[in-house]
């Protein structure tokens, strides 16, 4: 059997690479861009995911290009605790979380998959067009026996092919502004934090340290009137229009107007995601990732939850059973899509802003410890990378 991935990002890669380790040797990404090159800003990988590129043989490479994660915080808009935990390691995974820049992960994974299955594994300018009872892709045919696997992300073509009609990406009125910007280490140094009251959020984390730190930096609010290109990341955005709307968000620990000002580049994304699917598979056309399941960029779980599917759909088609795959994956990640739309864990910022307002000395009597830590263990649980039951997990690599 044939398989052919459309899209060559994070989560095509992966499955190229999976079915690979996997023992399928005829495997073909087709990309639609010309050229791939390192597009975007930074990314969290989370320990689930760290696992299976560990599992790839990719750990040594991952911990080069990326920071290991020590510490997840949550603040007010003030700046004052609400809650915080250790994270990778320093949390009692057998994996680190990394964060990292997406184009770098990306460059990394197209590397390894040109060294295992050869450059001619990948199709650059090969576009996957929904027409016929078959999707094909420019010159290259798709054959009943194939198995094309939609990896193109969430303006799937192949979704598109399976759900005609459905239109563009749900918007929830917010919109992100993402950059980088060269500053002095905060808190632990391996800090990733996230500041806000509900509406408005800053997010920041290092993704390179050394002799400078390249801290990636995420600001969100309400947007007034129609949402811009729904589901691109690289649309351009002024840095200094959006200082305005965060001028006075200056911590002791953090200066945001400054991280913001300091940027060379920022982008701007609406918050968009997609419905969840009845189902992903028809005959032998599948889904993957955000074309299977787009999700509001919370909890750090899109990248994540698209390596986790490669390994599992890998998984499933070395013992024959394609449908095992979405039984695995579809229910969790609908989950998931719908617990990030009521916030994730970062629910505790929107709670203790209703409850205190105008800012408060003590936690516990605004959000109490116990509220605290189940949302946080309940997310967890429902991502998949609650710390005891990844450990214990077997694993999904094939042994030929």
């Amino acid at each position: 059997m044939r398989v052919v991935i459309a899209g060559g990002g994070i989560g095509g890669l992966t499955t190229a690479l999976s079915l690979h380790a996997a023992g399928f040797e005829d495997v073909v990404v087709c990309e639609a861009a010309g050229e791939i090159r390192p597009l975007g800003v930074g990314i969290n990988l989370l320990p689930h995911a760290v696992r299976e590129l560990t599992e790839l043989g990719l750990a040594e490479r991952l911990a080069e290009i990326g920071v290991a994660t020590g510490e997840l915080a949550y603040f007010n808009r003030y700046g004052t605790p609400i809650w915080s935990e250790p994270r990778g390691l320093d949390a009692g995974y057998g994996w680190p979380q990394y964060s990292i820049h997406r184009g770098r992960l990306q460059l990394l994974l197209l590397e390894a998959v040109t060294e295992r299955l050869g450059a001619q594994a990948v199709r650059t300018g090969s576009r996957v067009v929904p027409t016929g009872p078959r999707p094909g892709a420019d010159g290259l045919r798709i054959e009943a026996d194939d198995l094309l696997v939609g990896a193109d992300g969430i303006h799937s073509a192949v979704r598109a092919h399976l759900f005609p009609g459905e239109g563009p990406p749900p918007w929830n009125g917010l919109v992100l502004w993402r950059g980088t910007t060269y500053g002095e280490p905060f808190l632990t140094g391996r800090s990733m934090i996230m500041a806000g009251d509900g509406t408005r959020k800053f997010v920041a984390y290092p993704i390179e340290t050394g002799e400078r730190t390249l801290i990636n930096w995420i600001a969100e609010r309400p947007l007034d009137g129609e949402a811009p290109a729904r589901g691109d990341w690289n649309r351009p955005a002024d840095p200094q229009r959006i200082v305005e709307h965060f001028a006075d968000w200056r911590f002791d620990w953090l200066d945001v107007p400054g991280i913001i000002s300091g940027a060379e580049a920022a982008y701007e994304y609406p918050m968009v995601d997609r419905d969840p699917l009845p189902y992903w598979t028809s005959g032998n056309v599948t889904l993957l990732g955000d074309a299977a399941h787009a999700m509001y960029p919370i909890g750090s779980n899109g990248a994540s939850q698209a390596i986790i599917d490669a390994r599992v759909l890998a998984h499933s088609l070395a013992h024959g059973d394609l449908a095992a795959y979405e039984a695995a994956r579809r229910p969790v990640t609908t989950a998931l899509q719908l617990s990030n739309r009521q916030m994730g864990p970062e629910v505790v910022m929107k709670l203790a802003h209703e409850r205190a307002p105008d800012g408060f000395d003590d936690i516990e009597r605004v959000v109490p410890l116990a509220e605290r830590t189940e949302i946080a263990a309940s997310y967890k649980r429902t991502a998949g990378f609650d710390p005891v039951s990844l450990n214990e997990r077997p694993s999904w690599s094939v042994t030929r």
